[in-house]
């Protein structure tokens, strides 16, 4: 069967790989889509993603949507750790499901103390912060623990679906900035995960959201996600520059990105780093934090706002405009190409079914 596997920086093979058998407490899954995610750009083009450097080829992807084909037999790992919720009734083989790409330790403090997205033990789909790799999910059928499956809500189409992922690190993000109710929302960075904050902050319900881009097209997609003003960011004379914000999302992953934010928002305002920074240090006005008591946060993955997803695109097809392409997984290196020129496309997805792509 075909998955997509990095084995380097620049070295992307669409290889056959084993078809899996699940274990106690795992379920086969055929996969449908798989968007292509900045993390899986960045191990393509440079072997690693910030501090997470590849050691072993390694399966990516980890937003996948498909469907049940069988589970292992029953699970015999015991009860669920002190921080896992119950254990939700598994989904009937053959129902469209997405994948909650991580699987948290359970019993480290982060874990015990509600932050499983920061687990020092997790587990998480197509990422090499641990060795061995965790294999991801960009292979025609995956296995994955039992727990890991979201039942599509009826009517969510599966493409539009393949967005629970980077839509759930949105949704965490703009979590980790606050009541947004009638607030004005800076982001800097219309990428993907950029446009899908623009669409949770609206969500939240943020008054108005400025976003700031290098590029024009990109611009567009932040607009068709909610964005109410628009603004260049090698402009300085854009006359949509806001004079202050009340919170910033970072979601360029540049330190320019950042030093927009910590200069923007207001005195006592609150920043959101969510883009992921180069690796070793980066310069930011760190004089302005203290001056203006404003507050950086981080934001890194998500837990339970996997499940809010899903149901914030259940019911808004306009997520749909963000889908650029889907592209047959034959062709990755085609999508990957396309997934990196962000003049042509915002999200794009690999297909895995026996179809024509869309």
């Amino acid at each position: 069967m075909p998955g997509c596997v990095i084995h380097g920086a620049g070295d992307l093979r669409v290889e056959d790989v084993p078809s899996p058998v699940p274990g106690p407490g795992e379920a086969l899954v055929a996969v449908r889509y798989g968007g292509v995610c900045g993390s899986d750009l960045h191990y393509w083009r440079h072997g690693g993603v910030g501090d997470f450097r590849l050691r072993e080829p390694m399966l990516l992807g980890h937003e996948v949507v498909g469907t049940v084909v069988a589970y292992g037999s029953p699970d015999a790992a015991g009860p669920a750790g002190p921080a896992r919720p119950a254990r939700p009734a598994r989904p009937a083989a053959g129902t469209s499901v997405a994948v909650h790409p991580a699987t948290p330790c359970g019993v480290c403090p982060e874990c015990v103390d509600g932050r499983r997205n920061v687990c020092r033990d997790t587990r998480y789909l197509g990422s090499a912060a641990r060795f061995p790799h965790v294999q991801g999910g960009f292979a025609a059928r995956i296995v994955v623990p039992a727990r890991q499956l979201r039942p599509l809500p009826a009517g969510l189409d599966p493409r539009r679906g393949a967005l629970a992922e980077p839509l759930s690190v949105a949704l965490h993000a703009v979590r980790r900035a606050g009541d947004l109710t009638g607030r004005h929302v800076l982001v800097t960075g219309a990428g993907p995960i950029g446009c899908l904050v623009v669409a949770a902050a609206k969500a939240a319900g943020a008054a108005h959201v400025t976003v700031t881009d290098l590029l024009p097209a990109a611009l567009e997609y932040a607009r068709a996600a909610g964005a109410d003003t628009l603004v260049r960011a090698d402009d300085p004379d854009d006359s949509g520059w806001p004079v202050e914000v009340d919170a910033a999302v970072e979601a360029s992953g540049v330190a320019a990105g950042l030093d927009t934010c910590l200069r923007l928002v207001r005195r006592g305002g609150v920043a959101v780093q969510l883009g992921m920074l180069p690796p070793g240090q980066s310069p930011f006005a760190g004089n302005l934090v203290v001056s203006r008591e404003i507050e950086l946060r981080g934001a890194f993955r998500f837990d339970g706002e996997f499940d809010d997803a899903l149901r914030l695109l259940a019911v808004e097809p306009a997520f749909d405009a963000l889908v650029s392409a889907v592209v047959p997984v034959r062709d990755a290196a085609s999508a990957f190409e396309l997934a990196a020129d962000r003049s042509r496309s915002c999200k794009v997805l690999l297909d895995f079914g026996a179809g024509p792509a869309g």
